[in-house]
């Protein structure tokens, strides 16, 4: 890619009435998160609008994701965990445009699907038959992949150490420290006796 520079990027237009949940209230409060949103401004806004409506969707997409969920939480805890929920997930479409840097060469065009979140806070109760529905104070565990047959405890496949090995090891390590010391002993009497020898021939 080194013959061609990034150009424009044209992203799927986002429309109210294409949001995958159904029966929304005509008169909703809807925050567009996007990745330079400051969740500070977006809160203050969406607090401050909530009582006159009653309903919000937070929507974000690729980078913006966690974002939009962390402006959810929060928003529910500010309400003491009493708003209805509906999450749906979806994808949307995005063209990035490569402009050639030399004439001979076309212009590239790679079409992405970025992940997209649509999170529906209301006061007001919701179908609870809907896919994606959470009720006011309920926290879904997380359940780790895998087939459910039995769950592994944390370190379970950390290896164990032998303890006789270990004194011996250590046994073995205290040794050499003597043999060591021993051997400074001797090289420093030997040290002292071959200066003493010397100050006696001189």
């Amino acid at each position: 890619m080194e013959n061609y520079c990034k150009g424009k990027n044209v992203e799927e237009p986002l429309e109210r009435n294409r949001i995958p949940i159904p029966n929304l209230p005509t008169n909703f409060l809807w925050m567009e998160v996007r990745g330079g949103s400051k969740i500070r401004n977006l809160l203050t806004h969406a607090l401050n609008e909530f009582p006159k409506v009653k309903s919000v969707v937070w929507t974000g997409f690729g980078s913006s994701v966690g974002k939009a969920i962390t402006c959810a939480e929060i928003m529910k805890r500010e309400y003491k965990n009493s708003l209805h929920q509906i999450t749906k997930l979806c994808f949307r479409s995005v063209e990035e445009y490569w402009d050639p840097l030399k004439p001979e060469l076309d212009q590239i065009v790679v079409k992405r699907k970025l992940p997209m979140v649509h999170i529906f806070l209301s006061q007001d109760p919701l179908n609870t038959e809907e896919l994606g529905y959470q009720a006011p104070g309920v926290f879904i565990p997380y359940k780790p992949l895998g087939n459910g047959s039995t769950n592994k405890k944390p370190y379970q496949n950390k290896k164990k150490f032998n303890k006789t090995a270990t004194r011996e090891f250590a046994t073995m390590k205290m040794q050499g420290n003597k043999n060591q010391n021993n051997k400074a002993d001797n090289a420093a009497s030997s040290s002292s006796s071959s200066n003493s020898n010397n100050k006696e021939n001189r």
